[in-house]
């Protein structure tokens, strides 16, 4: 029956391995990396900067994917012709070995096919996610940064480099809202699914009468603007405001007018910025996440697909995309894809993997439904 179990698992490796590199295509793979190649090595490729930064990245990128790929498929080999040897030589700790190295293959290989529907325009982004408190008052406050530490719970899990860039505490607990960017290969891909309105049902710990609370808060997530991009923002166009950064509960982090607010005229877009240590650091902070925002409503005009990516999240009752209960029983629970699970205390430490799986899977049938995968 092991001998079975092994060689069905094993079986099914493999085809999912081979259903992934039919979908990347091995061979075009290769055609493209030796082209970069060859444009790296043109004389003169650092005269554009901008390009010779697109051609590097993009080099790297598809280096990496073709040699995890290969990695893979000779790991597969490996753990065949070792399981074989250890069921030939009755040797347990080579049969045990390679049942475990196959689990870890199998993990991986999920990851990757999950990578191989990130097929977006920008899902290779970084991300730039911002997290806005809703109804619910001081609990929807509490709410909001309970979901930050989570995000942030999440890019530590993984090694992601996380930066905060902007942070509004409210007066009594938690933050009004905050800007953080997560710098990764396929951030914004992967992320782009949490964004919408989600909801907790607990016991508020501001309720003296300790009742039932429920809160909303509201996720954007937006691709972080690369300089080929060129989103072209005249200075008649905006407005810049700056004032002195301030920290929970009114505290101030300097004494100088370090903080700026730049408001773009003509669409109303807001963007603030304070946790960086001088006005030009702030200013160049807040414009870049100007120019994601716009990046996104210029795909959203050209696609004609209004919401797709940052859409209008209201954070309130009948626009949730996922549910968070902690009383009377305890459960996350995704309302697009069905996706659930009763330990809530792994999600808020930011195990949320199978939660953005889903999403992601969920996303791609959407799209292969109406077309447009």
């Amino acid at each position: 029956m092991a001998d079975y179990d092994f060689t069905q698992d094993l079986g099914e490796a493999r085809t999912k391995f081979t259903t992934i590199t039919r979908a990347v295509g091995l061979d075009s793979l290769r055609r493209k990396i030796a082209g970069l190649e060859k444009e790296a090595a043109a004389p003169g490729l650092w005269d554009d900067q901008d390009n010779a930064q697109r051609v590097t990245s993009q080099l790297a990128q598809a280096q990496n994917e073709l040699k995890q790929l290969e990695d893979i498929g000779s790991r597969l080999d490996d753990i065949e012709v070792l399981y074989s040897l250890g069921s030939e030589e009755e040797d347990a700790d080579s049969r045990d070995e390679a049942r475990e190295e196959l689990k870890a293959v199998s993990r991986e290989l999920s990851d990757v096919e999950i990578q191989t529907l990130l097929d977006g325009e920008y899902d290779n982004r970084a991300a730039v996610v911002t997290i806005r408190s809703g109804a619910g008052g001081v609990d929807a406050a509490d709410w909001a940064q309970m979901l930050m530490r989570m995000y942030v719970r999440w890019a530590e899990r993984h090694g992601y480099r996380l930066q905060v860039m902007d942070t509004s505490y409210a007066e009594e607990a938690g933050i009004k809202s905050a800007t953080f960017e997560i710098d990764a290969p396929y951030a914004y891909g992967k992320l782009s699914v949490e964004g919408g309105t989600h909801r907790l049902v607990r016991i508020s710990p501001f309720d003296n009468n300790s009742r039932r609370q429920t809160s909303f808060a509201a996720v954007e997530v937006i691709p972080l603007v690369e300089p080929t991009d060129h989103i072209d923002i005249p200075d008649s166009d905006i407005r810049v405001d700056t004032y002195m950064s301030h920290g929970p509960g009114g505290q101030g982090v300097n004494t100088t007018y370090s903080a700026v607010r730049i408001t773009h005229l003509p669409t109303g877009i807001v963007v603030t910025m304070q946790d960086e240590r001088s006005q030009i650091q702030n200013r160049a902070a807040a414009m870049s996440v100007l120019q994601s925002r716009l990046l996104v409503i210029k795909q959203e005009e050209e696609a004609a697909k209004k919401k797709e990516l940052a859409g209008d999240i209201k954070a309130s009752w009948g626009d949730q995309m996922r549910s968070y209960v902690l009383h009377p029983y305890q459960m996350v629970k995704d309302l697009r894809t069905g996706y659930e699970t009763s330990n809530t205390q792994n999600v808020f430490d930011g195990d949320i993997d199978g939660l953005i799986d889903a999403g992601i899977r969920w996303r791609h049938q959407q799209r292969k439904g109406s077309g447009n995968a």
